[in-house]
């Protein structure tokens, strides 16, 4: 059982005069609408320590955990007229008030627990999980919502707790711990390495045989820098990628803290379930197990025995690594940037297991990244900052913007992430900021199409691409040319303006949004945001998607962005109410994504003496 009970401060808005939004009589909606963050709050958890030790008993051996909650907390909540409407994705850091013994994983975790509202397309609303490890310890079934508006607090009681774990392979980003320069600069450009630690975040082995074998994952190294703006949080771009590492040879260790188990599974040939496998990061721009992402299919995992020749081509201290134009580090031109690591490994297995055992498919996870501090102009040195954030792209560190998911075809290719924020940085002035960033989908992107309001004018136009690989001997694009670097296409109309490269069809080399890749797309305008819908064409194969941004209005005034948190100081919130006023006490951060961004459910072991309360007051 898990009881909570939550107090909430926040200010709310008089929307009897907010705008033109309809229903569907054609009469206009009106009231306050609030939007909060968590004041104080408690938290009980009941659970059944024989049931999580496996102990096949039948008598319980209940014991209560106590906790309170960080104060403002990102866990919001949304109420319309008094009337809780939605309780929003976010998170609530857990401060132990008692420490009974616990299982050894549990109470590893247990000063450093969250409990997380998941998106609604979950299957559980709430999680309980480890806020370093990314390790999920229950899901909350049930439970209920009870809102008191005079004391502004919402209770959640009666929710079970469910023994969460991730079902068959997932192989997941645990650490990235270091960036180095390996050798000096080429020209303009120098090559990076980062090291990497995988881990088996499943229930079964992975597989780490060695080319020619194509049974193993790889894994994609990147680069990215937020900088821009006033607050350098203007915008997030992508400087650097490297080919694709192929492992092989696991070292079974418990660098992930997962719990290593190595029963049934043959160690060094596989990565049995809860072990690591750490990578240096000069080892990771050895040359000769590096292979050209043009041979990998990013969803699949699939790739061939081939895929890492070499024969016919001679490196310099560049070559395959992640390629860094040394402009984008050096210190003396990138003032108060910050610079963030990268890395995805994609495994052949998790796709095949996913087809035979619907609902166990970990495809989507696999991507992690840290942020890291750069000191040179033109060698460079990288000290991490923080912890690494596990099982999130990159792009979720834009502070300030908005990140959604997609996925075009659910089940038969992978995802991409619609990222963009609104600045106002001076009088009648609005800046744009896109980026598209391609996980795992394999059709790859090909045009973004943004919608203009009537009378909207556009200057400062802008994109932005990472540096390619040149064209090499066996690299597996078209003629050996290697991907094109030619900056996209913009076309400016009455009422959208568009970018796009080449399509597959005029050129398979083409300079693609691929998987690995973030693409930007900028530009200032006279009028302020309102909520829109994006169009996006594909490269490979697929019909255009639309996806929900913020574009220029027309004809409306101008509201400065006088608190910088990266929209105007009035937004849109939903179709039916406007003008909703940033909520009090949050952070210039963006909120936490939640973890489990899965299409997969877990497989879940319920014990009903396990029970979960929220509780939160004023």
């Amino acid at each position: 059982m898990l009881p909570l009970v939550v107090v909430f401060g926040s200010p709310h808005v008089d929307l009897a005069n907010s705008g033109t939004n309809n229903n569907h009589n054609g009469d206009v909606q009106n009231g306050t609408l609030q939007k909060m963050i968590v004041e104080n709050a408690s938290v009980t958890m009941q659970l059944d320590l024989n049931g999580l030790n496996g102990s096949n008993s039948l008598v319980a051996r209940p014991v209560t955990l106590q906790f309170s909650v960080a104060a403002n907390s990102f866990f919001p909540i949304l109420v319309f007229n008094d009337l809780l409407r939605a309780v929003k994705p976010g998170s609530m850091a857990l401060i132990p008030q008692n420490v009974p013994a616990l299982p050894v994983r549990l109470g590893r975790s247990v000063k450093q627990l969250v409990v997380e509202k998941l998106p609604s397309n979950r299957s559980f609303g709430l999680a309980v999980r480890d806020s370093k490890t990314g390790f999920t310890f229950f899901d909350v079934a049930g439970g209920d919502y009870d809102y008191n508006a005079n004391a502004r607090s919402l209770g959640i009681a009666d929710g079970r707790l469910l023994i969460s774990k991730e079902a068959g392979p997932d192989i997941i980003v645990g650490d990235l711990p270091d960036v180095v320069q390996i050798d000096p600069a080429v020209g303009s450009q120098v090559g990076l390495g980062v090291a990497t630690t995988s881990c088996n975040n499943g229930d079964q082995p992975v597989n780490f045989f060695a080319l020619p074998n194509t049974d193993h994952p790889f894994f994609p190294q990147n680069l990215y820098r937020k900088s821009g703006g006033v607050d350098n949080l203007e915008r997030f771009e992508q400087i650097g990628q490297s080919w694709i590492k192929h492992t092989f040879g696991a070292d079974e260790l418990d660098e992930c803290n997962l719990g290593c188990n190595t029963n049934n599974c043959t160690q060094f040939s596989q990565l049995c379930p809860g072990c690591a496998d750490p990578y240096l990061a000069d080892e990771n721009g050895w040359y000769d197990l590096l292979g050209s992402r043009a041979w990998a299919n990013p969803f699949t995992g699939a790739f061939p025995s081939t895929a890492a020749n070499h024969n016919g081509h001679a490196h310099d201290g560049v070559s395959h690594r992640i390629r860094v134009n040394v402009a984008d580090l050096n210190t003396t031109l990138n003032a108060g940037a910050t610079y963030f690591a990268e890395a995805q490994y994609l495994d052949p297995l998790e796709y095949t297991w996913c087809q035979t055992h619907p609902g166990q498919c970990n495809m989507y996870n696999n991507a992690s990244y840290h942020q890291f501090l750069v000191n040179g102009t033109t060698n460079f040195t990288f000290s991490p900052l923080g912890q690494t954030v596990r099982m999130e792209p990159a792009i979720k560190a834009w502070t300030g913007a908005t990140v959604n998911q997609l996925e075009p075809d659910q089940g038969n290719d992978g995802v991409w992430f619609m990222g963009y924020k609104v600045t106002n940085p001076t009088n009648g002035v609005y800046h744009y900021e896109y980026a598209l960033y391609n996980q795992n989908l394999d059709r790859s992107i090909q045009s973004f199409s943004v919608p203009l309001g009537a009378g909207a004018n556009l200057s400062n136009i802008g994109f932005h691409a990472p540096p390619q690989e040149p064209g090499w001997a066996n690299d597996g694009t078209l003629n050996n040319q290697g991907y094109s670097s030619m900056p996209w296409t913009v076309t400016q109309a009455a009422a959208s303006i568009t970018w796009n490269t080449e399509t597959f069809g005029q050129n398979q080399n083409a300079n693609a949004i691929r998987f690995g890749t973030l693409y930007n797309f900028r530009f200032d305008a006279d009028q302020p945001p309102q909520t829109t819908n994006a169009t996006v064409g594909f490269f490979k194969t697929g019909s255009p998607m639309i996806v929900a941004i913020q574009a220029p209005a027309g004809g409306s005034t101008p509201t400065p962005d006088t608190n910088r948190h990266g929209h105007a100081d009035s937004n849109t919130e939903s179709n039916c109410i406007t003008k909703v006023q940033p909520f009090g006490k949050a952070s210039s951060h963006s909120p936490a994504a939640p973890l489990a961004l899965l299409r997969a459910e877990r497989e879940s072991k319920e014990f009903v003496t396990n029970r979960f309360l929220l509780l939160s007051s004023k």
